[in-house]
């Protein structure tokens, strides 16, 4: 499901009768939201959720595996759509409202901020599967948490609750009394009220020197797309602006 209010895209993945578990038509359709969030300048900051109350995604649909893939793709990767919305410089926070595991979890992982459901339990039970957590988990998880702890998930397949996860450092925060959506929007009205072109800007190039082996030079930082996009803006010159005048900044997003 997409909805977009106002500055902010709403991304729901809708099949909550197996627990928004991820097939092909999924993730083409995932894979085309990114895209269109990308290219709308209208959409500043996405937030990503699923349906129902019992999970966020409950990764790949190995029922769908079993009885409709073939051996080739029961063999060979398929797209978790992973790919394209790192390549989104939008901000996306993850409302995780239930169980995120497996390719869930590494969808969890392709997002910028986390925030998750009291009742939530996030992991990479691939190993117990015999599989492996290769749309980014066994990748990205060693480089968001200490060795140790990353690797006591990897190895074990063992789930982690809400509250484990975030003094861990793999979520931001833990939803108590407000409802996971209630605090996602939260971080993003935060986000909303910068320049949302130094927004992009920033992320774009944490995005491309974090696994870079040498950190980029200023020269390579001002070669970035979403960098020269915000010097030329009309928002470049609206902060500093809007600080000598006291006032609070008016961002057109160009």
């Amino acid at each position: 499901l997409y909805e977009k209010k106002g500055h902010v895209a709403y991304v729901t993945l809708n099949r909550p009768e197996v627990m928004n578990a991820l097939h092909p038509p999924l993730t083409a359709e995932l894979s085309q939201v990114w895209a269109q969030i990308s290219d709308d300048d209208d959409v500043w900051v996405g937030i990503l959720t699923g349906a129902g109350d019992r999970a966020f995604c409950a990764g790949s649909d190995l029922k769908w595996r079993v009885e409709d893939a073939d051996d080739e793709e029961l063999r060979h990767p398929t797209d978790a759509g992973v790919d394209h919305l790192e390549q989104c410089n939008k901000p996306i926070v993850a409302a995780i409202n239930g169980y995120a595991v497996g390719g869930g979890l590494e969808l969890a992982l392709g997002c910028d901020l986390l925030v998750a459901s009291a009742a939530a339990q996030l992991g990479l039970p691939e190993a117990r599967r015999g599989l492996l957590a290769d749309k980014g988990g066994v990748l990205k998880l060693p480089r968001r948490l200490p060795y140790h702890l990353a690797m006591s998930m990897i190895l074990t397949g063992r789930l982690v609750t809400a509250q484990e996860a975030h003094t861990m450092g793999l979520v931001n925060e833990v939803a108590q009394e407000e409802s996971v959506i209630n605090v996602a929007e939260r971080w993003v009205a935060q986000i909303l009220e910068c320049g949302p072109l130094a927004v992009q800007a920033a992320k774009q190039v944490v995005t491309q020197s974090l696994d870079s082996p040498a950190p980029l030079t200023h020269t390579q930082i001002e070669d970035l797309a979403a960098v020269r996009r915000l010097r030329m803006s009309d928002d470049y010159a609206e902060g500093p602006r809007a600080f000598a005048e006291k006032r609070r900044p008016e961002w057109k997003g160009r």
